[in-house]
């Protein structure tokens, strides 16, 4: 799972994959935006047939974050 999420969030925010770790920031490590971060989780949502609620994305801030998110939720790797 987390290589291909690494290469979806790298091509989403116009990056090289080699720069999206497991502990980057998406703000302070990774410069997305609020518009990036949306489009990010709607993708992500589509990939693996989840929904990220907007309140449960706020206490996000890492792409370990996000992945622990998904797989507490069921999505395997």
């Amino acid at each position: 799972m987390l290589e291909k999420m690494k290469q979806m969030i790298a091509d989403q925010l116009d990056i090289d994959a080699a720069e999206v770790k497991l502990e980057s920031n998406f703000k302070d490590d990774l410069e997305a935006d609020s518009l990036d971060l949306f489009e990010l989780v709607m993708a992500l949502e589509d990939e693996y047939e989840v929904e990220i609620p907007s309140e449960e994305l706020e206490s996000m801030a890492t792409v370990g974050d996000i992945v622990n998110y998904l797989k507490e939720h069921g999505v395997e790797e």
